[in-house]
């Protein structure tokens, strides 16, 4: 079991994402994994800086712990070559400790270039299958051209690649992502405990890696946890499928209104009680992850990661499924 914090570009300053990487690597975490965004989803959280900048600091800054994507579109923000291009210069500035967690995407990113984000999940999901095809085309070296329905690469060539490419972990929500996940991934990203997920993974032929998001608020007071959980992120209580349609945060004020702290609490593991952390974690093991990546939603991450390390550290490696 390997076990992961979660880097929020959305609630913390860049200079601040890069000093809770440096405690979570000194607390025993096996890495961390970044959301890539552009706005964050409500404006509360007040933040959203340049992943890939951030990544690099935290890979001249460590020495040991692991780097990832918690998800980037390779499709209309970012060109596919040019997400080739950075995994590729990040997993060479680390050391090898980078892998590229790959997603098809929200509207509340992708729409600020202005070429719009396709309304079905098929087409999303064809771009996505695009794209893995170029980063993997253009990671064997040389100059590369693709054609596809969605995108194009014309006479392209990464100089500076790794010995070995970096894991390309592909998030799903469904079925269908699952096999994409399979047949052109490494691995597989969640952030819903759903056993079929997996399922639908394995059953395309995939082995690799299963990552998921656990989510968590931690708080020496657990009414504290819930409350910065509801202020900061009830936006999660909405599910992917609202998740990944709104176009900006006062979208996702709106949808979120309605979440009341029995929602926090019924999602979240709150407060001091790191039985509570287990239980939530057990849940993802059950489905078939083998890499956690605990999401704090309270006020204090430093106290987060004190009680992690003194708390759930040993319990959390220690599980194994329950059936």
């Amino acid at each position: 079991m390997k076990i992961g914090y979660k880097l929020a570009s959305e609630a913390f300053g860049p200079n601040d994402l890069i000093r809770q990487a440096v405690r979570a690597e000194d607390a025993g975490f096996d890495f961390v994994e970044m959301s890539d965004h552009f706005h964050p989803w409500l404006d509360v959280q007040g933040h959203s800086s340049f992943t890939w900048t951030v990544l690099g600091a935290i890979a001249a800054k460590t020495e040991r712990i692991g780097l990832a994507t918690g998800v980037t579109c390779p499709t209309i923000r970012y060109h596919p070559a040019i997400i080739a291009q950075a995994a590729a210069t990040t997993a060479l500035v680390s050391g090898g400790r980078f892998t590229l967690g790959i997603g098809s995407g929200e509207r509340l990113n992708e729409h600020v270039v202005g070429l719009g984000f396709p309304d079905t999940v098929q087409v999303r999901h064809e771009m996505l299958r695009e794209a893995l095809e170029i980063i993997r085309l253009l990671w064997q070296g040389g100059y590369r051209s693709y054609e596809g329905e969605y995108l194009r690469l014309e006479d392209a060539r990464v100089f500076d690649l790794p010995d070995e490419a970096p894991l390309i972990i592909v998030a799903s929500g469904g079925p269908h992502a699952s096999r994409i996940a399979a047949e052109l991934g490494d691995g597989l990203f969640a952030t819903e405990d759903k056993p079929d997920l997996v399922r639908h993974y394995r059953e395309a032929g995939g082995d690799g890696p299963r990552y998921a998001e656990v989510p968590v608020a931690w708080a020496s007071d657990e009414g504290d946890a819930v409350r910065a959980a509801l202020e900061t992120s009830r936006w999660a209580v909405t599910g992917w499928k609202v998740m990944s349609e709104l176009p900006n945060p006062v979208n996702f004020e709106a949808a979120s209104a309605t979440v009341r702290e029995d929602d926090i609490r019924a999602q979240f593991a709150c407060g001091p009680d790191p039985a509570r952390y287990v239980e939530k974690a057990q849940g993802f093991v059950d489905a078939g992850f083998d890499h956690l990546v605990m999401q704090n939603a309270g006020p204090d991450p430093d106290g987060f990661i004190d009680f992690y390390r003194n708390e759930l550290d040993e319990r959390l490696r220690a599980l194994t499924p329950s059936r």
